[in-house]
């Protein structure tokens, strides 16, 4: 195991590399210059060159990427434009905010798509099927942004059962936190559960067809024994697999939500860098969300080794 991880590990860093440079050259071609936002309304000429200098922006590109990818690798994505912080600092402070929404939201994902998926293998050609697969069908298909306009407007204005937005950290207050992140969670967790029905129902139509799962009810195992300890144990070998990837996703694609919900993480924080020209957060956020992606995939290979012995020879 620890060969193949290091082999896979190996395999990412040109992967890295080339992120790092296309998230580099992408930025150049972006329009607006942000040391003219940064000089104020006057826009001296003195200020301008100085700035940039400081920020070695007169330098030739290739040796500004390779400034920019040196203090990279010694963990310094550069400095805020605009709030003058570190870019470690800021995506320090709003990644742990996206990373319990992902958690909240892949929960209720598993919460509601596994036991669909199973109750619509098992019930296969009925009409049980036939709404799960509907239900499926329409979690995929609403857009984030719609549903989390609606649900604030039943939920939080007419309900008033849950605040429409802001965030609590859970080191203040858990259950306010809770409260904050459980209509978000539920808009991302709806269309995740889609996809792990979807996946959790192919899987167990494989799985409920197999041998051993013939000789645990020839033997006189009780219907659910034979559908949660032998069917789902050997289906969720690939859902797992689909979830990590899938949370993977949740950690870059929270754009719209937190910006309907007025959430302070990942994705508010890049949404703000675009619209003020901050190019060094955007590069910063950018990376380590690719980084973070190459991360998950790497997992969702050791999880299905260890899921699978039949791989681990290979």
């Amino acid at each position: 195991m620890l060969e193949f991880i290091t082999r896979r590990i190996l395999t990412a860093i040109p992967t890295i590399i080339l992120i790092s440079m296309f998230v580099f050259g992408l930025q150049k071609l972006l329009p607006g210059d942000p040391v003219l936002a940064m000089a104020g309304e006057e826009r001296d000429p003195a200020v301008i060159e100085m700035l940039r200098q400081k920020y070695h922006l007169n330098d030739p590109i290739p040796q500004q990427y390779l400034s920019w990818i040196e203090g990279v690798a010694h963990g310094d994505l550069g400095i805020s434009l605009r709030t003058q912080e570190p870019v470690t600092v800021l995506i320090g402070q709003k990644l742990p905010v996206t990373i319990q929404l992902a958690i909240m939201s892949i929960i209720v994902a598993f919460l509601i798509g596994i036991p669909a998926g199973v109750l619509s293998a098992y019930k296969k050609g009925t009409w049980i099927d036939w709404l799960a697969n509907g239900i499926g069908l329409t979690g995929l298909s609403i857009p984030h942004f719609w549903l989390g306009i609606m649900m604030i407007l039943l939920v939080s204005v007419r309900l008033h059962w849950l605040p429409a937005s802001g965030y609590v950290s859970p080191w203040v207050d858990p259950v306010r936190s809770f409260e904050t992140l459980l209509m978000p969670s539920l808009v991302l967790g709806s269309g995740l559960a889609a996809y792990l029905m979807r996946h959790t129902r192919s899987a167990m139509l494989g799985v409920l067809k197999a041998d051993y799962v013939r000789t645990a009810r020839a033997k006189g195992l009780a219907e659910h024994t034979v559908l949660i300890k032998h069917a789902l144990r050997n289906a969720l070998v690939p859902v797992v697999t689909v979830a990590t990837l899938l949370f993977g996703d949740l950690l870059g694609g929270a754009v719209l939500t937190e910006q309907i919900f007025t959430i302070p993480g990942f994705g508010k924080l890049v949404v703000d860098a675009v619209f003020s020209r901050d190019y060094a957060v955007v590069q910063g956020i950018v990376l380590c969300t690719a980084v973070g992606f190459i991360a998950m995939n790497l997992l969702a290979d050791v999880a299905f080794r260890l899921l699978n012995p039949k791989t681990r020879t290979s």
